[in-house]
């Protein structure tokens, strides 16, 4: 994974790597090294290339300066503007460097337009580094040099637009301790199960609560992404409704009532089972609420919360599980759980609820977050607008379903399957994808990421 560190995670380390004999002018120098190099790739070569970099009085500043002098060595023409000095308008050059302010700038950041592409070393200038939000008019990157690792700013909120392509340098910094990374395909072609040699259907069975009468394709999603991503049979209750015509024809159907259902879902789950899904398209009435509570309380196996089951919990009956509890909350969801909104935070609002409800929580977003009670977060940041259509936080639930039923932990299930889903949402047209494409796109996500292309699977 990609390490991410805080902005004062970031000062510590510096500090430590500083006391233990690195200079603060060696990861300077190295930092602009770092910066040159990026100038020299978007420049396409030096010869005859403008470049105005624009140094605000700090390490960011310093960065900036050393990046300036190295460039001029290679016989770019380079001007270096203090950030006191800043005109009305700024010359006409081939790339503008952003090393104005880092991390630690406070205050509104306003500068006159950009009269070229931008790149910012470390953070856009004006970008909240732990946030993302931007105080003032930060200049749009095209790219972003950051050292040692990403920050959480440039995922979340303004940051995620303004930094651009984001490139972390290596600047000889131990980053170990880092508790948060973004996920990417190397860790899932390197994570996700595969299926033993003597692997049968019920090595992998999934359970899916999900439907009820005018909301059978939230079951229908649901039950097949479970199946597409790794469970090799599931089992559906969907309570009140008689036969689901648009699910798999590949789930088994699992008659129950409207209502007292969650004694006779017990029973079902205690058989052969490893995983237990509830909540897309139940419905909200009181006695579909109370069947949720029982269920969720007392089903000895692990549990993907979704959607409308999601208004049925509470922190003390979740955290007292015995098994493992996966809640897939939106914001508005979130607010439900937490009493409020996720605001600006968005890893402390997600590490925050899953200590109270000791449960891992995959927190939607244009930047998904998934955090577990240790306090371990997982970023995937590889979607766009195609997930935001109607069914997609249903293929997602069962995809997770899936990765558990597989064989995967909690919190990597989590994580696997929101970058699979926001993967195959990329591979669907540009305009006009639903839920149904993004999920037909899972098993050749899956293929490419375990390397067998679908022309050659056996």
């Amino acid at each position: 994974m990609i390490p991410v560190v805080t902005p004062d995670e970031m000062r510590r380390i510096d500090e430590r790597a500083m006391s233990s004999g690195v200079s603060l002018d060696t990861l300077v120098n190295r930092a602009g090294w770092a910066v040159a190099r990026a100038a020299r790739q978007m420049l396409g070569g030096t010869y005859g290339r403008r470049v105005v970099v624009v140094a605000g009085p700090g390490n960011n500043g310093a960065d900036g300066r050393v990046a300036a002098r190295l460039l001029a060595e290679r016989g770019v023409w380079v001007r270096v503007i203090e950030v006191g000095e800043i005109p009305t308008h700024l010359p006409a050059v081939d790339l503008l460097v952003d090393a104005a302010f880092g991390t630690g700038f406070h205050g509104e950041w306003n500068p006159p337009p950009a009269p070229c592409r931008v790149l910012a070393v470390d953070l856009p200038s004006g970008v909240d580094g732990l946030t993302g939000r931007a105080h003032g008019s930060p200049w749009q990157c095209a790219r972003t040099i950051t050292f040692a690792a990403a920050k959480p700013g440039h995922f979340f909120h303004e940051g995620r637009r303004l930094s651009g392509t984001i490139e972390v340098a290596d600047i000889g910094l131990d980053v170990s301790s880092s508790t948060i990374g973004v996920m990417t395909a190397d860790d899932i072609a390197a994570r996700w199960p595969t299926r033993r040699a003597d692997a049968h259907k019920w090595t992998h069975g999934a359970y899916v609560v999900a439907g009820s009468p005018g909301m059978t394709g939230a079951a229908s999603l649901t039950t097949e992404a479970a199946l597409r991503a790794g469970a090799g049979i599931v089992h559906l209750a969907s309570p009140g409704v008689g036969e689901v015509s648009t699910s798999p024809i590949e789930v088994v159907r699992r008659p129950i009532g409207a209502e007292s259902w969650g004694r006779e879902v017990l029973a079902d789950v205690s058989r052969r089972f490893r995983v237990l899904a509830i909540g897309p398209g139940l419905g909200r009435a009181d006695h579909t609420m109370n069947d949720i509570r029982r269920v969720v309380a007392s089903a000895d196996l692990p549990i993907v919360v979704d959607g409308d089951a999601l208004h049925a919990l509470d922190a003390r009956s979740v955290s007292a599980r015995s098994a493992p509890t996966i809640i897939t909350p939106h914001d508005g969801e979130f607010a439900t759980l937490a009493g409020e909104p996720p605001g600006d935070d968005r890893v402390d609002a997600a590490r925050d609820l899953a200590r109270r409800f000791g449960a891992v929580v995959l927190s939607k977003g244009p930047t998904t977050v998934i955090a577990d009670p240790s306090g371990e977060v997982v970023l995937v940041d590889h979607g766009d607008d195609r997930l935001a259509t109607a069914g997609s936080g249903d293929v997602l639930t069962g995809a997770v379903t899936g990765a558990v039923a597989a064989g995967a932990s909690p919190m990597d299930a989590a994580g696997m399957a929101a970058w699979v889903c926001a993967e195959a949402g990329r591979r669907c047209h540009r305009h006009g994808t639903i839920a149904s494409d993004i999920l037909a796109a899972v098993p050749l996500v899956l293929d490419d990421l375990l390397g067998v292309p679908l022309d050659r699977a056996e």
